[in-house]
């Protein structure tokens, strides 16, 4: 957009320029060619009377011819008068030219030329101006005058660089004040963009600066407005179901006593069968809550940070590069004893050589990892799971893949929805959130999860973090995964 506003400005631009410039040329083309033409026809009438005057007694041409000797020498332009008596030349002009013979011709019938084309100014030759002499009745001769036009073409092009130079300054004045216009005017445009963009990413922006056109700063104004109204209802819908969730663990809590409680005073096996499948379903309630509550935890880390946390809310721990191996070798082997129980294996690669460190808090990578794992061991049967570390560039990449049945191409785009699960997978116990919760926690620490499909089969989730700078080893925090 600011290429096109500014393209349209500059061509207006050099169109002004190039106008006002061939005004002042043309005016000045004018100027020039019309001195030139008065100052010579104000010679030839003077060689035109005295020409007359040699003509109408009689006499002897001599002064006549010592005159135009003179102007010759003086300007270095031919002249010819043609008397009755003879022709006199002086500057080497000649009736030989065809224009001498078509000025002769108009003057012998008392026609005057003494008008000069406009000059031109890399133009070349001469002009020949005319002019008839005698009496009211009779023209008793014809004076004509070459002009030379190469000092009045040097003028003009003195002019004519004048102008260009001008010019060139101005343009280069219109143009960068075009590009500062546009800038003033683009400047909030892009801005209110890019808060649009962050209000959709992140649900909040910041606010605008009222700065360009009063319509823009009125804009501006109106979206930081409506931007806070949007944020503050996301973070009371958040709230509000983080506040639910937190609330109903209490009743849960009180209920799933009273029916422990029931428990005992049940006689028959068909009461107690009714009665443990209100307790599965309360363990099912109760899994959703706590899902929810963690995803509702991650969902306000990644709006925080995304948003930009303020510096004094960033702990230092928070900003110190880790090495995450030691946490996917405490999550591994925190799984090991539910993958054996579920008939799956679970192998963990060796160390990378260097660590490859990254910018993460370790609670939240032992979460993501832990959630992964889990998924794999609950959904993935009695498959093998690995899991590795691995540098690609400027990146490190966490993967857990198994060898299962793994996820379609169109169930991999939609399994980081809330609450989503794959027909595959109804029988087995889960409420949806694993994923999602996983995905939020690497947005919130400038990481990403990518789902793939594993070689031969199964599912690949890798976690790619940006690779944190090198520090002293004293720095580096090696935190393996917390235990509790």
């Amino acid at each position: 957009m600011r290429l096109r506003v500014l393209g349209v400005l500059s061509v207006l631009s050099v169109l002004l320029v190039l106008i006002a410039s061939n005004t002042i040329l043309a005016s000045a083309g004018r100027e020039l060619t019309q001195e030139l033409q008065i100052n010579r026809a104000a010679s030839l009438n003077r060689l035109a009377q005295v020409a007359f005057d040699a003509g109408a007694d009689g006499g002897d041409a001599t002064q006549l011819q010592a005159e135009m000797d003179r102007y010759s020498e003086l300007y270095g332009e031919g002249v010819l008068i043609r008397l009755q008596q003879g022709t006199l030349r002086s500057g080497g002009l000649s009736e030989d030219r065809a224009d001498v013979r078509d000025a002769l011709a108009r003057a012998s019938l008392n026609l005057n030329d003494t008008a000069l084309a406009p000059l031109q100014p890399f133009g070349t030759g001469s002009a020949v101006i005319s002019r008839s002499f005698g009496s009211a009745s009779q023209v008793l001769g014809a004076a004509v005058l070459d002009v030379n036009q190469d000092a009045a073409r040097q003028k003009l092009r003195e002019r004519w660089l004048a102008v260009g130079m001008a010019a060139t300054a101005l343009a280069a004045i219109l143009l960068i004040a075009a590009a500062r216009v546009t800038r003033w005017v683009l400047r909030p445009v892009h801005r209110l963009n890019a808060a649009v963009a962050e209000l959709e990413t992140t649900g909040r922006s910041g606010q605008l600066p009222a700065e360009g056109p009063p319509e823009l700063r009125e804009l501006s104004r109106s979206f930081t407005a409506m931007a806070q109204s949007v944020s503050d209802s996301i973070e009371s819908q958040r709230q509000l179901i983080a506040d639910t969730s937190h609330e109903l663990r209490n009743p849960v809590g009180a209920l799933r006593l009273r029916i422990d409680l029931l428990q005992l005073e049940l006689k028959t096996a068909k009461e107690r069968a009714a009665a443990a499948a209100v307790v599965t379903e309360l363990e099912r309630l109760e899994k959703i809550l706590d899902g929810v509550l963690k995803l509702a935890a991650a969902e306000h880390r990644a709006f925080e940070d995304s948003a930009g946390a303020p510096p004094a809310r960033i702990s230092d721990k928070d900003r110190t590069p880790i090495d995450p191996f030691p946490i996917l070798q405490g999550e591994t082997e925190r799984a090991e004893p539910a993958a054996r129980l579920a008939g799956a294996s679970i192998f963990l690669e060796n160390q990378p050589p260097q660590p490859a460190l990254i910018v993460c808090r370790p609670d939240d990578l032992a979460q993501m990892v832990g959630e992964l794992l889990n998924n794999a061991i609950k959904y993935a049967g009695r498959a093998n799971i690995a899991v590795s570390v691995r540098t690609r560039g400027n990146t490190v990449v966490m993967e857990v893949s198994d060898d299962g049945p793994g996820l379609s191409p169109e169930e991999r785009s939609v399994a980081t929805q809330r609450f989503w699960r794959s027909q595959q997978h109804q029988a087995v116990g889960g409420n949806g959130l694993g994923m999602t919760i996983v995905d939020k926690l690497a947005v919130a620490n400038g990481g990403h999860l990518l789902l793939a499909e594993a070689q031969p089969h199964g599912l690949l989730a890798c976690l790619e973090f940006p690779r944190a700078a090198e520090v002293r080893a004293g720095h580096v925090n090696a935190q393996a995964a917390p235990h509790g």
